[in-house]
């Protein structure tokens, strides 16, 4: 396609509205497609935590006790915890249920996720009225805006997803997007899926001097010396993102940044290190001079290394101090006290630093030390004298007091973790000359994080850090939803083909193979590849291949898909080779009178985010009903 053709269906959405639906927390923001450089973040919203800026409202979600949507985010959470204990059971209260997503090995449409109380709920449910919540949410303010009605049909929709996931995850989030009406089968285009570390990178490719924090001490940015950085230059950065928190317009110079007049065209690359709640993935990409074009260089590569590891760090903690039986307990029967206790958490969580030299303390609810006494039959304070966890204390005020190595001690295991997998990235023969690698996401404004990362990498590339680190992504799924043939290359994380009949060559094939069918010699289970893991793929490229069906009256042909992660595979039956999917191709409502034969031409996409498909009958040019599915087959 060239862009004139794309240019004409952008004009049909006068705005891009893209969701940032994160593990811990989620917001939108959006820009018209008549003034580009423009990104709206969402409104403020009500509610909000101590020592958290709220320009993203946690990822949590309340149910009615007849199952119906009642609200999300800070509303949902505040709104359960104020509820009565015998009344707080019935209703369902979901939190940090992306992951889900991420960890079902086998995913499906009937997939379930667990309220706090016990309960099971569909997953699709529970994704489709948060996804309709934003939906809500942004055609509202784009109304109040505008002072018109803003219809769906006016908005191209953007959600992002972590690179790491996938196939059937990717589908997911595209079907709960359809049962919430942003777009429809019928009209899939309306709807893009975005890979996160790519939008950031997206984004980081605009960014100016000022907007940044180099955590390097080659250079002063913002006019602080190198060695304040870390500690006070933060505060300093930070201060100005708060005189500009009121200001929720951000301006994206229609520029590539300065920075990058560094880097040497075609050799030097940078990597993305998206560190979220729930996952931690990343993208190395080359960028393309001067409109700025990116390349994949190696596949996305991560895990579930997000910040939620701190939070599960912490309640083992709890569990050694107080009794695993007592923790598990205590989160069932008193599940809007255990919300209260991780939100108290949270925000210390937040105040860890390197250099920091005072304890940090941690109220515990009420209701927490009550429930123990009646448990246990001793006090909270008993509990902790006898478990002797060390860096752990009681202090008079209800608190729990933890020294600074005490709380560094949770977030080494998650840390550890990352800075083993960039190191694993870095040793790859595909990332050399890496000149820059961007620390973005939540989990990013950790200083343990910044510091981790920035010595044990800090001598190979400058660490940058963007300044609204928080809202990155958000900004680069906007920036992707406006043009996204931006990125011109990606590598493909699974080698994907089917299993086809060929031939039979003595020597060549196995013999267990053989099948023999009305006089020829076949060959079963080959390993027909369309892609090989970590190949490279252009944006366009396609796959062809031709299937006939078996009879000339077959109306429907479905083809296995399989993937494994290895290069050479031969057999579908090998090991490490699964199936995938399907493809189904629907010769329904095509001419009747077509030859006895027939070719259906099929065409793969795999450049995109998500795998698509065209296919053509060959005899009449007409384009066949094809899918692809990797969630139900």
């Amino acid at each position: 396609k060239d862009s004139d053709a794309d240019d004409a269906v952008e004009q049909l959405f006068l705005v891009v509205v893209a969701i940032d639906f994160g593990t811990t927390s989620s917001g939108y923001a959006y820009s018209f497609t008549k003034e580009p450089e423009c990104i709206h973040v969402m409104r403020r919203w009500e509610g909000g935590d101590p020592g958290v800026s709220n320009q993203k409202t946690p990822t949590t979600i309340l149910l009615t006790p007849e199952r119906k949507f009642h609200s999300f985010g800070y509303a949902a959470r505040d709104f359960y915890h104020d509820l009565d204990p015998t009344e707080s059971k019935h209703w369902l209260y979901f939190e940090k249920f992306k992951m889900k997503l991420h960890t079902t090995g086998n995913l499906t449409m009937e997939t379930d996720l667990t309220a706090a109380n016990g309960k099971k709920v569909k997953a699709l449910e529970i994704f489709a009225y948060a996804l309709q919540f934003f939906k809500e949410q942004a055609l509202k303010e784009l109304s109040d805006q505008g002072g018109s009605d803003f219809e769906n049909t006016e908005v191209r929709w953007v959600i992002t997803v972590p690179a790491i996931w996938k196939q059937p995850a990717k589908q997911f989030m595209r079907q709960a997007a359809y049962k919430a009406g942003m777009a429809s089968p019928e009209n899939p285009e309306q709807l893009i899926i975005a890979l996160e570390p790519e939008a950031a990178s997206i984004y980081c490719r605009k960014l100016r001097l000022h907007q940044m924090i180099d955590l390097s001490s080659r250079a002063p940015v913002n006019g602080y010396s190198p060695s304040d950085t870390i500690g006070t230059g933060f505060t300093q950065a930070k201060e100005h993102v708060r005189r500009n928190r009121q200001s929720r317009t951000f301006l994206v110079e229609n520029v590539i940044g300065e920075i990058w007049s560094e880097l040497e065209e075609g050799s030097d690359r940078y990597i993305v290190v998206d560190s979220g709640g729930g996952t931690v993935d990343m993208t190395v990409h080359q960028i393309r001079l001067p409109e700025g074009h990116l390349k994949e260089l190696y596949k996305a590569t991560g895990g579930p290394y997000g910040s939620l590891g701190v939070d599960y760090e912490f309640e083992k903690l709890l569990c050694k101090i107080f009794g695993e039986d007592f923790i598990e307990q205590f989160k069932i029967k008193r599940p809007a006290a255990w919300v209260d206790l991780m939100i108290a958490f949270e925000s210390r969580k937040r105040a860890a630093a390197p250099d920091r030299t005072n304890p940090l303390n941690i109220t515990l609810p009420f209701s927490f030390i009550d429930y123990y006494k009646k448990f246990r039959g001793h006090s909270v304070e008993h509990a902790l004298r006898k478990s002797n966890v060390d860096f752990v204390k009681w202090s008079s005020q209800g608190m729990l007091r933890m020294s600074p190595d005490a709380m560094n001690a949770l977030f080494k295991p998650t840390i550890d973790q990352i800075i083993q997998h960039l190191s694993d990235v870095f040793d790859k023969p595909e990332v050399t000359n890496v000149k820059f690698l961007f620390l973005v996401g939540g989990f990013a404004e950790s200083p343990l994080l910044q510091q981790a990362v920035q010595s044990a990498f800090g001598s190979r590339c400058r660490v940058i850090i963007p300044q609204d680190v928080g809202l990155t992504i958000l900004k680069g799924a906007v920036l992707f939803g406006l043009d996204p043939a931006v990125i011109k290359v990606r590598r493909s994380p699974l080698t994907y083909g089917v299993g086809v009949l060929n031939r039979f060559v003595e020597g060549k094939h196995p013999p267990e193979k053989l099948l023999i069918k009305d006089g020829t010699r076949w060959c079963t289970d080959v390993f027909d590849k369309f892609i090989s893991a970590d190949q490279s793929v252009a944006l366009g490229e396609t796959v062809t291949r031709s299937y006939t069906p078996a009879k000339p009256s077959q109306l429907v042909i479905v083809i296995n898909i399989y993937s494994s992660e290895q290069d050479n595979v031969s057999f579908i039956t090998e090991s490490g080779v699964k199936k995938c999917g399907t493809l189904r191709l629907d010769l329904t409502g095509t001419d009747a009178s077509v030859p006895s034969r027939r070719e259906i031409k099929t065409l793969m996409q795999f450049g995109d985010t998500e795998i698509k498909a065209i296919a053509i009958d060959v005899a009449t040019s007409k384009s066949v009903k094809v899918g692809i599915d990797f969630l139900n087959y």
